[in-house]
């Protein structure tokens, strides 16, 4: 998310659907780091599946004393319900309140709210997976980094040089080094230490539209998922891929659209240890009717399914969907309906031993948020249906690690 443009309905019975017990914290059990093995993640030598969400924000709300009450309460109904993994920034380039200042320059107030982040989230039994950087303007993203290397006299002529450019890669290298060696105030471990972090993501959805032939991306994620490794071997990595595909099998993206990234051979890199994909049928064919975007979902999740079981051979998570408010005829069981067959299809395929690990929704967000509304966010308290579903998927994705 964040955004960009390429530019079910099934009603579900809610009725009868008990909410999450609870709302106590709950510590991430037995403390060990979420690895892979094979198709699937694993935990203390046993299948690791989850259901969770984005909160894009933590970071910047976790930095304000008067605000970081609304990191607790988020993480607090995300364990009520179920949930278990959380995706957030670990950025925030330039602009206001931002994390790293300039190339190297950090703002400590900003890395103490994500210190509190990572102190927070195992409380309520959830795990971390950090983005890195944003492809898109917000929060600085690979925009920023170009511009701060043509002040240093870089002639750079488009924002795809971050991939390509030996001075941006440098300040990023930087920033990832910066980010997993960081030692957190709270607790006093390395972030490359604390198996709260189940993953490292490169960038919220890369794109490159100056190289269609995907060398570009290809290249970079081969030098920055080995960098992160050579720093911290402990933990996952994953590229942040919406899931486009390069020109052998273009014809599976939205409009037959390339965008210099490619979900087979990017996700086949030895560094990568799962693959993702985003879903917003809404974005992706905004000129289609409810039936021709379900059929796409439809389609979306099962080439990538096949894909990554096949010619990937590691776990697939949906690490985005979600239906906005503001897209036409919205009502909240047309998002219900769109919710549950991602959940459907997700579920039937970890219980079947496919490569499904979990799904994670655009976005979770607490209650008096409503200036940082854009039209995708779920706020539990005032949406009981969409609460009770992810209840249910929160319920039988964890029983099926009960049941080895």
């Amino acid at each position: 998310m964040w955004r960009k443009s390429l530019g079910f309905v099934l009603v579900f019975a809610i009725a009868g659907i008990l909410m999450g017990k609870g709302g106590e914290a709950r510590r991430v059990r037995g403390g060990g780091f979420v690895e892979t093995r094979g198709r699937q993640f694993m935990m203390n030598g046993k299948a690791f599946f989850f259901n969770g969400f984005n909160s894009y924000w933590l970071m910047y709300m976790a930095s304000d004393p008067s605000t970081r009450v609304k990191v607790t309460e988020t993480f607090a109904q995300a364990s009520k319900y179920g949930m278990n993994v959380g995706r957030t920034w670990a950025f925030n380039d330039g602009g206001s309140k931002p994390l790293q200042s300039s190339p190297g320059s950090y703002n400590q107030d900003m890395f103490k709210g994500l210190d509190f982040v990572v102190s927070e989230a195992p409380k309520h039994g959830i795990h971390l997976i950090f983005t890195l950087v944003n492809n898109w303007d917000a929060y600085g993203g690979k925009k920023q980094y170009v511009q701060w290397a043509r002040e240093q006299g870089q002639s750079l002529n488009n924002d795809d040089h971050f991939f390509t450019n030996s001075i941006v890669k440098g300040y990023f290298k930087n920033h990832i080094k910066a980010v997993l060696t960081r030692n957190n105030s709270e607790t006093g471990v390395a972030y490359k230490d604390d198996p709260t972090i189940l993953a490292w993501e490169l960038m919220n959805e890369p794109r490159s539209q100056s190289d269609l032939s995907g060398k570009a991306i290809q290249d970079w994620v081969v030098e920055m998922a080995a960098h992160v490794k050579s720093i911290d071997k402990k933990h996952l990595v994953d590229i942040g891929l919406e899931g486009f595909y390069g020109e052998e099998k273009k014809q599976n993206n939205p409009g037959g659209v390339r965008l210099g990234t490619d979900f087979i051979s990017n996700n086949r890199i030895p560094q990568v240890d799962f693959a993702t994909i985003h879903l917003y049928p809404d974005q992706w064919l905004p000129g289609a009717d409810e039936q021709a975007q379900a059929e796409f979902v439809r389609k979306w999740m099962r080439s990538h399914v096949d894909d990554s079981q096949t010619a990937v051979g590691k776990p697939l998570v949906v690490a985005e969907f979600g239906k906005s408010s503001k897209s036409a005829n919205f009502s909240v069981g047309s998002r219900d309906g769109y919710f549950w067959g991602i959940y459907n299809d997700v579920y039937k395929c970890a219980a079947g031993g496919g490569p499904c690990g979990g799904a994670l929704f655009w976005q979770l967000m607490a209650s008096g948020m409503e200036s940082w509304s854009d039209g995708y966010e779920v706020v539990l308290q005032n949406s009981p249906s969409t609460a009770a579903l992810i209840s249910q998927q929160s319920r039988r994705i964890s029983s099926l690690r009960s049941n080895e």
